[in-house]
């Protein structure tokens, strides 16, 4: 005999413990429910999907078994439960239809396969990072961004006041937050003027590290005390980071150096703050179109790789090393006398910043300055292929005998041969205001993520000669900036690297004009354009081309013959045929394998739906319980796991659009 769910002698009639074992049963619907449809609930939604199908599984079972039972309070727990299942599925599956499809995707992947070798101090680290995201999520709340981050698109403001709130949000984060806000106030292919003038004014405001700490990480990475390392060194930090402060120190030997110390305990921190931008940024890329369009996922990616590498001393190191087997001319970079992944030490260069330079050189000599430091630039990018990807003007010194010199190489971009033609072409196609070969030039350096009319994208690219460069404009490097927002308009996506490219160039501008005001860049690499031009027209020039071209082609001269002796062949045997691959690319064959599979449990659903309710109207068969035949209870059984599979793929289709 079943138990009734409201009998006075059962555990029902003590409030508490009814109210209890209610909500257990709802829990327990709404998990299960859940895991029935392979989505995970929040639990908001699970409350309110198993209370309601908790209430709609009583109403059934007591419609159909009411008189019977002599009322709702003496239902049977299983018929009960059975349909409360079904029920708390059914609303779970209207909820997300109701809402902007993925909207209530999980948040964050909590089975993570890592071993734990300290327990105690694993549980410390997630409580940690727990707390700090609870406080990320109410400063972003706070100042009005919790409609981003939870992917619904909010009415449409004025983006002064959301650029506004998202720079006093980033710098009330603080930690590695505000790096973010430096980064994104470089991305002007992405983000209006207005938000990068409020993220440009995003600082580090930390104050420096206990100078015993210090000490004690010194005589760690160098694997012996500061005192026996250093003649002499400076416990007051000339620069202080979030992740680094700079001390002048003296080597045992004599030379003056600077010393680059990573803050002690930075990389938990660092550790802490990604995980929590990882986890926005998966969100995001689940619930909000707009961040897949923008490629937030993988924007978060490379700043958190980047970062990591930043706290790798050793990279930077050979990042210089690269740097400096190129040709530097007139302008010098530090040396390095010994780096680990948390101390570097480098060549003290005496001098000052081009800001604070002052009137120490002439205006001729200075603008001589500008141009070799240019002239360096592009060599950088074009020739070498390894260029400094941050030369804003703290990062140029003017050292006291008159020649400039680049520090701080913590952010050095690597360009192949391909991307280096790719932009000397684009360069070119510039300085000649020619549209066709600008086209050109871009789609070999960007990737389209839409497809896109070439013929309006190069009229609209001569368009944009006609306004930055005609007669009487003056060009500056914010027509990057117009640049880079025309080509995401037509889909149009660069690479990191490249990307890299632009926003030093725009960075380099503000540094040539605190070294040489009035200095115009655009004019001035036209000019360099023009040199190379008559470099890659010389008769040599156009003789190692040739050559070149001509190596690249022999191989497949060589094999002509054969191959046009073998399609004559086959035309003379009518043997002659063409293949194609349907589906070559990887997203189409999992788009069709996912339509597919749906398909396929559609119609299984359907069928055994089919089947279970012309099983439950079949009468007779063997008697499995007093007035329930075993078809009946196959029907049912078959008529529950139909309704799932259905449901499986009607929140697939909400979630992905497939």
């Amino acid at each position: 005999m079943p138990m009734p769910i409201g009998s006075t002698h059962g555990l029902w009639s003590i409030p508490i413990l009814g109210a209890v074992l209610t909500l257990a049963v709802v829990v327990v619907l709404a998990r299960v429910g859940g895991r029935l449809l392979g989505v995970r609930l929040g639990w908001g939604r699970a409350l309110v999907a198993g209370w309601l199908g908790l209430i709609l599984g009583i109403i059934t079972v007591w419609a159909t078994t009411g008189r019977r039972t002599h009322g709702p309070q003496n239902l049977p727990w299983l018929p009960v439960l059975f349909a409360a299942l079904v029920a708390t599925m059914l609303i779970a599956v209207l909820l997300e239809l109701l809402t902007r499809p993925g909207r209530f995707a999980a948040m964050e992947d909590r089975l993570r396969n890592s071993s734990i070798p300290h327990p105690w101090r694993a549980l410390q680290q997630r409580f940690s990072r727990t707390r700090r995201y609870v406080t990320v999520s109410r400063i972003a709340a706070r100042h009005g961004l919790s409609a981003y981050l939870s992917g619904r698109r909010p009415a449409r403001t004025e983006s002064r006041p959301l650029a506004r709130n998202v720079r006093e949000a980033l710098e009330e984060a603080g930690g590695m937050f505000v790096k973010v806000g430096q980064v994104l106030s470089t991305r002007a292919d992405l983000l209006p003027p207005d938000v990068i003038s409020e993220l440009s004014g995003l600082q580090d405001h930390v104050a420096p590290a206990l100078p015993a700490s210090v000490q004690d990480l010194l005589a760690e990475e160098l694997g012996a005390p500061a005192a026996e390392y250093f003649k002499s060194f400076d416990p007051e930090p000339i620069a202080a980071a979030s992740i680094a402060q700079v001390h002048r120190a003296q080597l045992a030997t004599g030379e003056r150096v600077v010393v680059k110390v990573q803050r002690p305990g930075v990389r938990a921190l660092v550790e802490r703050d990604l995980d929590i931008l990882l986890r926005f940024a998966r969100t995001l890329h689940v619930r909000a179109p707009w961040a897949r369009d923008f490629g937030v996922l993988d924007m978060a990616d490379g700043f958190a790789s980047a970062l990591r590498e930043e706290l790798d001393f050793r990279i930077e190191a050979r990042n210089i090393t690269a740097v400096a087997g190129t040709g530097l001319g007139e302008i010098r970079i530090p040396a390095v006398y010994s780096a680990t992944a948390r101390v570097l030490v480098l060549e003290w260069l005496d001098g000052v910043n081009v800001r604070d330079a002052g009137t120490q050189v002439a205006g001729s000599e200075r603008l001589v300055l500008a141009r070799g430091l240019l002239g360096l630039m592009l060599r950088q990018m074009m020739v070498d292929g390894t260029f400094h990807a941050d030369p804003h003007p703290g990062n140029v010194l003017l050292l006291r005998d008159g020649a400039l010199a680049l520090i701080d190489f913590g952010s050095v971009g690597r360009l192949d041969p391909l991307q280096q033609a790719a932009l000397r072409r684009l360069m070119l196609a510039v300085a000649r205001r020619n549209a066709t070969e600008l086209h050109d030039a871009l789609v070999e350096l960007a990737a389209v993520r839409k497809p896109t009319d070439d013929d309006v994208l190069e009229r609209a690219l001569a368009q944009f000669l006609a306004q930055h460069l005609g007669a009487g404009m003056t060009p500056d490097a914010s027509m990057f900036n117009s640049l880079l927002r025309l080509l995401v308009s037509f889909g149009l996506v660069f690479q990191p690297v490249i990307g890299g490219v632009f926003r030093a160039m725009m960075t380099l501008e503000g540094t040539l004009i605190a070294l040489s005001p009035g200095f115009d860049m655009v004019a001035e690499t036209k000019d360099l354009a023009g040199s190379w031009l008559g470099q890659m027209l010389s008769p040599t020039s156009l003789r190692e081309a040739a050559t070149d071209e001509a190596l690249g082609l022999l191989p497949i001269l060589r094999k002509l013959p054969r191959r046009l002796d073998r399609i004559a062949a086959s035309l003379e045997h009518g043997s002659l045929t063409a293949s194609t691959r349907v589906l070559a690319n990887e997203s189409d064959r999992r788009f069709v394998a996912a339509l597919a599979g749906r398909a396929v449990l559609a119609f299984l659903g359907a069928s055994l739906g089919v089947m279970s309710v012309m099983l439950i109207g079949t009468r007779g068969g063997p008697t499995f319980f007093p007035g329930t035949s075993l078809f009946h209870l196959l029907g049912y059984v078959g008529l529950f796991f139909s309704t799932v599979l259905i449901l499986r793929v009607v929140i697939a289709i909400s979630r992905e659009g497939i």
